[in-house]
């Protein structure tokens, strides 16, 4: 079995190392151009490109690939039985779908039809799922509404973040993957046409990851806190600064007093107390926050201009004072 390969980040990449190392002949491997990256905006390679190098496997880098006539007769020239689609980053035209006899198969992070779109392993986590998964599917026109063919569940730890979540989908799907070549090569594999009750995972902007302290709850900002650690981090105004939440955890005012005994007596002003606003700033003790429905300790953050630091260092050589309010 022929197979071309696509995708470009580390995601990817779990998968064509899964494709690799089952000894599957890999005719090609296609990814995004290098992008410049860093202060030096040095020419960095994506991580799939980086072990097609180390493999010695025929590497591909289109700009674009709709309309590109040079690259699509490529394609056709090498005749692919099957084509593997895992984060690639750009939509397939029906031109290159229609290439291999096989089809085009996709390794999708989620429990399809939930979570089509670019970004399904973040939204899980924001939107404070407890479960999700991946899915495998046959290719369309649509984005990510093929026929599904394997799906593999997965239990969401409540501190989980993004880049943890991630990686374990990542090792999931490329064993997926294997396992659904398997039964497309012995004529097995299912094709499952999706509901319509699906949910969208569109991608990231920097306005979903300011925290709103009127509105969101402690739970739903500790969710967006684990959900864009580490892509971008959730982010607040103190002082007209910018401070980016890496890590929190959710406190209730009990654990607060357990904390703080002689908060006690304040007790009944919390209340009273605008959400946002700092309860307590210690260098040793620590930071936290008056949210709806619950106290935020901060753990890990970043200063404007600064590196991400756990909080006790951050408040060595930054001062927060209590009463003061985030926006």
């Amino acid at each position: 079995m022929k197979i071309l390969f696509m995708g470009t980040p580390d995601f990817a990449e779990e998968s064509l190392k899964c494709l690799y190392e089952a000894k599957y002949e890999i005719i090609g491997v296609v990814t995004n151009p290098d992008k410049p990256k860093g202060r030096g905006m040095k020419m960095v390679a994506s991580p799939v490109k980086e072990y097609a190098l180390e493999k010695g496997l025929k590497i591909y880098q289109p700009e674009k690939i709709r309309k590109n006539e040079e690259f699509i007769k490529e394609i056709k020239n090498l005749n692919p039985d099957l084509i593997v689609v895992v984060a690639y980053g750009k939509i397939l035209p029906k031109e290159i779908l229609d290439i291999p006899k096989l089809g085009c198969i996709n390794v999708h992070a989620s429990m399809l039809p939930k979570y089509r779109g670019a970004a399904p392993i973040q939204w899980a986590i924001i939107n404070g799922e407890k479960t999700t998964g991946v899915t495998t599917m046959y290719m369309d026109i649509g984005m990510d509404t093929g026929d599904m063919i394997l799906t593999k569940e997965t239990q969401i730890s409540q501190e989980e973040t993004t880049g943890e979540l991630w990686d374990r989908l990542s090792k999931i799907g490329g064993e997926l993957l294997i396992e659904t070549i398997k039964q497309i090569k012995q004529g097995i594999a299912p094709r499952n046409k999706q509901g319509d009750d699906y949910t969208l995972a569109p991608m990231l902007n920097k306005e979903i990851a300011r925290i709103n302290w009127q509105e969101k709850t402690a739970s739903q900002i500790h969710n967006l806190v684990r959900g864009l650690n580490p892509i971008m981090g959730a982010y607040t105004f103190l002082n007209g600064k910018k401070l980016k939440f890496w890590k929190v955890k959710v406190r209730t005012e009990r654990e607060l007093i357990e904390k703080f005994p002689e908060l006690e007596e304040y007790l009944f002003k919390l209340k009273d107390v605008i959400e946002g606003t700092i309860l307590f700033s210690n260098d040793k003790k620590g930071l936290f926050i008056k949210a709806k429905g619950g106290i935020i300790e901060v753990e890990e953050i970043q200063g404007e201009n600064a590196k991400r630091m756990t909080i006790g260092d951050f408040l060595r050589g930054n001062q927060i004072n209590a009463g003061e309010v985030l926006e």
